[in-house]
């Protein structure tokens, strides 16, 4: 079993059957194995947004739902601080995504899952289905949510995990996953549908860093990042060099930015081409780590990924709606 695989499993497997005391907002109670009272809502903490939408989704009225890193935050780097610890402890159960995504908090939640339930949503995905890349020294991509069939199934996880400690909502809990792996279908097939609008020859999405791998698979596309699946990795100039040559012979107009990575390197690459005499524009700010701002609709999961949709599409030469799937995107 691959390391990656044995960590999410080792959190898995130490979990305990503790339950938070946090402070009821109605008067509902479960008995839990360990004897101890659970108030509703259920209180969760989740790592990363997408994360955090699927909790929401699948919980609804019987989970609250405390997102530890914001729109804008970079998983690979963040550190759990002094206030992430304590949203984690007050929790009665803690989810985050796995594979390695947030690899500097691996500590926090190891000793966590000691005395709470702790779960990898990404746990249940077959291996067949994750990429393994070159660099990335034996581990597989963490970036499954781009690929929207594959994040599908974490609702699965999700969905079992809350049944499992709460069981007095099991039926709504199977009900609200249902319900949402057919919205999740849909925006899977949206994907599918306008990406081929695409020119081939310009189905070539150039970004910040690797996060699109599982994105240029499902949906067709050549994916080429600056840097690697880590955002710690640093772009070398005969990196840079490769993609100006080719963004140059292919005659590729347009790059994409990321919200939660630098802008540096994608400047370099639109100033090399320049030296070159070919005129490249930013196509649009994608969404890859981590989701919109808050109470937007690009601030949950199919807004994130609608976004990406429409706004690749568009600048790469298809046809898509302007304001995407739902026509409710905000730019």
């Amino acid at each position: 079993m691959r390391r990656l695989f044995a960590f999410a499993f080792l959190l898995s497997f130490l979990v305990g059957c503790n339950s938070g005391e946090n402070p009821s907002t109605s008067n509902a109670s479960d008995s839990q194995d360990s004897g101890k009272e659970l108030t509703y809502p259920i209180q969760a903490a989740a790592t990363v947004g997408m994360v955090a939408d699927l909790i929401k989704n699948v919980g609804g009225d019987h989970v609250n739902v405390t997102q530890i890193m914001g729109s804008g935050v970079d998983p690979h780097m963040h550190k759990a601080t002094r206030d992430d610890v304590q949203t984690i402890m007050n929790a009665d159960i803690v989810f985050y995504s796995g594979l390695m995504l947030e690899g500097k908090m691996a500590d926090t939640l190891i000793k966590v899952s000691r005395n709470k339930p702790v779960y990898a949503v990404t746990e249940l995905i077959d291996e067949k289905t994750l990429l393994e890349p070159d660099d990335f020294d034996g581990h597989y991509d963490p970036h499954v949510w781009m690929d929207v069939a594959a994040w599908s199934e974490c609702v699965d996880a999700v969905q079992t995990a809350l049944s499992n400690f709460n069981p007095t909502h099991a039926k709504d809990y199977q009900e609200n996953a249902k319900a949402y792996k057919q919205q999740l279908e849909n925006l899977h097939q949206y994907g599918l549908k306008i990406v081929k609008s695409i020119p081939e020859e310009s189905r070539i999405l150039v970004t910040s860093h690797d996060a699109f791998n599982y994105f240029g698979r499902a949906y067709g596309l050549n994916v080429q990042g600056v840097q690697g699946i880590s955002t710690e990795s640093e772009a070398g100039l005969k990196r840079i060099n490769e993609l100006v040559n080719m963004l140059v012979n292919k005659n590729i107009k347009a790059v994409f930015v990321e919200s939660s990575v630098s802008k540096k390197n994608i400047t370099a690459l639109i100033d090399g081409a320049k030296a070159q005499g070919h005129d490249i524009i930013i196509g649009g700010e994608l969404f890859s780590d981590a989701m919109g701002e808050p109470d937007t609709y690009e601030g949950t999961y199919i807004g994130m990924l609608d976004h990406n949709f429409t706004t690749v599409t568009r600048a790469l030469g298809g046809t898509a709606p302007e304001r995407g799937m739902q026509d409710k995107l905000s730019h």
